[in-house]
């Protein structure tokens, strides 16, 4: 075999592993794009290597990926934006490969909005060690060969791991899409109409809500009792003409599932300009997130494209 054919064999051996690969790096990062940048990087460091001494491709690509995450975690550059209050998971439309594998309640799970915030409360290794486990099902003795810990160590950071977001989880179990989606309409329909009262009626006691305030702000906004939340989501959701001019049209609303969570989306076009998500549990919302900051929606808005036509919720907010 020539070089050139070498080359060709190797380089489709790093692109079936791909996918798995990008999926274990947003999972570590909460960033598709960064997610990206860390594998294009592993395939740079692929080439450079001496292929011919892999014996295992997958463990040494799953190892050179994860230490590469764990690099941009311990980053002061990282530390700054994670602290600041500012940062968010990135969102992903349902079907998108990033979110796999998907087979399991805990691997769904381990991909959820709700999921890789509480992540933020983790050390980067604590982090590895509950997404290598619980999403992607590797053995102890093989997180530790990845990690190049001990054995007992993965162990101990995989109990502090599930004790930390275990007690900061709320709700538990999946929801039924039907029923998710039933309350997601009348929260759309209390909004639309102003009936703040329904609105708080949907929201449970503790309900949460987040604003990335389309990126024009240094820090999150937050809203913390159901009447502030319904407050202000009556007036985010009441169209004016200066709404229309800053967003750049007029949206419509669609209805879609994003990291596994019932969203609506606003769409000008083809063009994806905000998402709202919800966590629900018990019937009622726990947690409202509005992103709408653009760089946070490229690889949503590239997978909408793709999305099949569908009848908005409303077709011209």
């Amino acid at each position: 075999m020539d070089s050139t054919t070498t080359d060709r064999f190797d380089t489709s051996r790093f692109e079936a592993s791909r996918n798995r690969l990008a999926s274990l790096a947003y999972r570590l990062l909460g960033s598709a794009a960064d997610a990206e940048d860390a594998v294009q990087d592993a395939f740079l460091h692929w080439q450079a290597a001496d292929r011919q001494r892999i014996k295992v491709p997958e463990a040494w690509l799953t190892k050179v990926v994860t230490n590469l995450c764990l690099d941009r975690l311990r980053s002061a550059r990282a530390r700054r934006e994670r602290t600041a209050g500012a940062w968010l998971p990135e969102p992903l439309l349902d079907g998108d490969p990033m979110l796999g594998p998907a087979d399991s309640f805990e691997q769904r799970e381990s991909v959820s909005l709700a999921v890789l915030t509480l992540m933020e409360r983790l050390s980067p290794l604590e982090r590895a060690v509950y997404v290598m486990r619980e999403a992607f099902s590797y053995s102890h003795a093989e997180i530790a060969e990845i990690l190049d810990i001990t054995e007992s160590a993965s162990q101990q950071h995989l109990h502090r791991a599930r004790r930390r977001i275990t007690a900061a989880r709320r709700g538990g179990g999946e929801v039924d899409p039907a029923a998710a989606r039933r309350v997601v309409e009348e929260f759309l329909a209390a909004a639309s109409s102003g009936r703040t009262e329904r609105l708080v009626a949907l929201l449970t006691d503790d309900a949460t809500a987040i604003s990335d305030v389309a990126g024009l702000a240094e820090k999150l906004l937050r809203y913390d009792t159901p009447q502030r939340i319904a407050a202000v989501v009556r007036a985010g959701f009441k169209p004016t003409p200066a709404k229309r001019r800053l967003a750049g049209g007029t949206p419509a609303i669609h209805y879609a599932l994003v990291n596994g969570a019932p969203a609506i989306l606003f769409v000008i076009g083809d063009q994806v300009i905000g998402a709202v998500t919800f966590d629900i549990t018990g019937g009622k919302i726990a947690t409202v997130r509005g992103i709408a900051a653009p760089t946070r929606l490229v690889r949503l808005t590239e997978a909408w494209r793709q999305h099949g036509p569908d009848t908005p919720l409303i077709s011209q907010w």
